[in-house]
């Protein structure tokens, strides 16, 4: 995705705007720990390209999301550096201080830069993927191009709520429990258009899409009904109708399923550890 297309999130042929490998075993691909993160970023990329390929799709029209939850914020500057657009949070106090550090860089970045040509963008899009508690909603919300975790009625209404004051509707997705595991936060994919039903109704929300998260398994194959299942929804909700013309985004896959999460139809995918490397921190207790 070029810089210039900043303000829109959408897939192409869309009514809002362009959002946007030889078959290799995923051992073959993995990138060592100490190989830099523009060769690590550069990985990646070829593995959406050949996934893409592998279904007659164009890589340019899949979005990929940095999760940024166990990266450093020089790796974040690094991947800014690099061109990087989209970053996505799974915890909101990381979000606020770490979209503040980002403004802050990009700011002194422009002052530096005043006249010269740049590869930095000029600004990046932040993606909430993490559980959102209700209480959380309105710091999160000035932030964030898109919410990925939309899973209640309880929070679309604090949403709503929240949204009153903005120019634009806020924008979402609906987060589907595909797998019905019960660790897992997410809609039951039959009660999916009655939420949505329900959104259509409030004039501060814009419903764009769904997001769903496959089950942790040693084969990525083993997640290729999970994310089925979602497309299957996707395509369902969208021939309906419901949600509206710019029901158009499909979020699903990270980085131990994302080639098979784009075989089966995502146009976005959040990849966090083929990019920014292993961690061994343990996860706080809003990240189950």
């Amino acid at each position: 995705m070029s810089n210039s297309e900043l303000d829109h999130l959408s897939v192409v042929g869309g009514p809002c705007g362009a959002y946007a490998q030889d078959m290799q075993t995923a051992s073959e691909k993995q990138v060592s720990p100490g190989e830099s993160l523009k060769v690590r970023l550069e990985a990646v990329q070829q593995r959406i390209k050949d996934a893409a390929d592998r279904s007659g799709r164009r890589s340019k029209d899949i979005i990929l999301v940095a999760v940024t939850k166990h990266a450093s914020i020089d790796e974040i500057r690094e991947l800014i550096k690099l061109g990087h657009v989209d970053f996505g949070e799974n915890r909101v106090q990381n979000l606020v201080q770490r979209a503040a550090q980002v403004d802050e860089f990009l700011q002194r970045h422009k002052e530096l830069t005043r006249g010269r040509r740049s590869d930095v963008p000029k600004q990046v899009r932040w993606h909430m993927i993490g559980h959102l508690q209700r209480n959380k909603v309105r710091r999160v919300m000035p932030l964030v191009r898109l919410i990925h975790s939309v899973d209640s009625l309880r929070l679309v209404e604090e949403i709503q709520t929240g949204a009153t004051k903005r120019e634009e509707p806020i924008e979402i997705l609906i987060q589907v429990n595909t797998a019905g595991e019960k660790s897992k936060f997410g809609v039951a994919p039959a009660a999916v258009r009655h939420l949505i039903d329900q959104i259509d109704t409030m004039m501060n929300i814009r419903v764009r899409g769904l997001m769903c998260m496959a089950p942790i398994v040693e084969d990525p194959a083993e997640t290729r009904r999970y994310f089925e299942l979602a497309k299957e929804l996707f395509d369902d909700t969208k021939r309906s109708s419901a949600g509206g013309d710019c029901f158009d985004i499909l979020s699903m896959g990270m980085s131990n399923d994302f080639e098979v999460a784009i075989e089966c139809g995502a146009n976005i995918v959040r990849v966090g550890t083929a990019i920014f490397g292993e961690h061994t921190e343990e996860p706080t207790p809003d990240e189950q």
